[in-house]
Formats: structure tokens, C-alpha cells, sequence
């Protein structure tokens, strides 16, 4: 026996050889530190505390009332004479031209003048009335191949709804 010399010692003399029962319950025991130790991702709003709670309404877009889109549009007309002239929906982004042939001008930051009849943008289709409505208008932000080519200055403020103008008593 005396004549085994390192790596050529049988593997029952070996110092480093492990035992059998421990080679099966090593991989066993890792794996349950390994599970346990497994780190669940806590979404950054479970701990957000919502100080709105009580104002949100879910599925509801706000909606301007009329003082609000007085003060918030450049130019702002009444007129009756409002008619779709062209949408692009289901082409790309949904955008729709309006033409107004005629109306009286309330409100304007860069013009005094309207010149009729003209065209203005917007991203929702209106629900305009027989009757005479306002327009609240800005000026046109972006679109600059439509509005080059249909000569397009406004477009439709983006959370005005269409009001009827009031008859006064």
C-alpha cells in the first residue's frame, strides 16, 4: 500500500473525495437556498401614496367648460357655416379639416381680421349643431406638409367640446 503516490491513491484513501450521502443532499440543499433566497420585484407605485384618490375618475377625459376655452384659444368665432372637408382616417394619424365660410369673430390674439372663407385641423371629429356654435381655435402646431398645401393657420383646442352659442334675451 506504500507504494500509491498521489494522484494515483485509490478513491476510499483519498482526502477530498465526498461522500455519498452528501453529493446527493448538497445539490438539494442549494436549490432550496436558491429558491428562497429569489427576489420578488415590487412595483414602484405599491408604496406611491395617491393623495388625488378621491378627485380621479377613470375613463372619463376632461372636458373644458366654456370660460376655460375662452381664456385658452387664440382665435375663437361663431358661426353656423361649419362643414367637414376632409378627414384622414384610417390613413396614418386620424386628423379632420373643417371649413367655415362665414362667422363673427369674438376673441383674437394675432389677427383683428378673418379672412373667409378658411380651413382649421383637428384630432377629433366634432359633433357640430344646425345651429351656430363656437369655434375655439390655436394655432396650428405641427403638420407642416397638410398645411403648406392647404394653407391650414389653426386648429380645434384639444379638450374644447362644440357649445351652442346662446341667444340673448
Amino acid at each position: 500500500m506504500h507504494f500509491y503516490i498521489g494522484f494515483l491513491l485509490p478513491n476510499h484513501m483519498k482526502i477530498n473525495v465526498i461522500n455519498k450521502r452528501l453529493s446527493f443532499i448538497l445539490p438539494l440543499f442549494l436549490l432550496i437556498i436558491l429558491s428562497a433566497c429569489e427576489k420578488k420585484y415590487q412595483a414602484p407605485d405599491h408604496y406611491a401614496v395617491d393623495l388625488f384618490k378621491d378627485e380621479r375618475q377613470q375613463g372619463t377625459a376632461y372636458i373644458m367648460n366654456e370660460e376655460e376655452c375662452f381664456d385658452g384659444s387664440e382665435l375663437v368665432i361663431a358661426s353656423s357655416e361649419v362643414k367637414l372637408a376632409d378627414s384622414s382616417k384610417g390613413r396614418g394619424k386620424n386628423f379632420f379639416l373643417y371649413k367655415v365660410r362665414s362667422g363673427k369673430v369674438l376673441k383674437t390674439i394675432r389677427d383683428s381680421v378673418a379672412d373667409y372663407p378658411f380651413m382649421f385641423l383637428s384630432d377629433q371629429r366634432l359633433k357640430l349643431k344646425n345651429d351656430s356654435v363656437y369655434l375655439y381655435l390655436k394655432k396650428l402646431e405641427g403638420f407642416r406638409f397638410i398645411a403648406a398645401e392647404r394653407n391650414l393657420k389653426y386648429q380645434w383646442l384639444k379638450a374644447a367640446p362644440v357649445y351652442s352659442v346662446k341667444k340673448d334675451k
